[in-house]
């Protein structure tokens, strides 16, 4: 919150009477960095949300498996599966 605030203290600034800037340019880039300070600080406050949220582990699907060493034989209409 506290960084919250120096972003709107600068804010306020920016607007003030002689800041510096001479023309509509530096108005601009300044107003530009400022949204950009603000931007990244809202994202990393994001993140941080998102890092407390625990995630709740996926359940583990079940796959069909062969089993190692099979082996299927076919004689005329039948098969005959072999496993070693």
């Amino acid at each position: 919150m506290l960084a919250v605030s120096a972003l709107e203290a600068s804010a306020v600034e920016i607007g003030s009477g002689n800041t510096g800037l001479n023309t509509p340019g530096d108005l601009q880039a300044a107003q530009n960095r400022l949204q950009r300070q603000q931007y990244q600080q809202m994202q990393q406050m994001q993140r941080e949300q998102d890092r407390l949220i625990i995630p709740q582990p996926q359940p583990r699907q079940e796959v069909p498996r062969l089993k190692p060493g099979c082996q299927v034989q076919i004689y005329g209409n039948r098969t005959v599966t072999t496993c070693r």
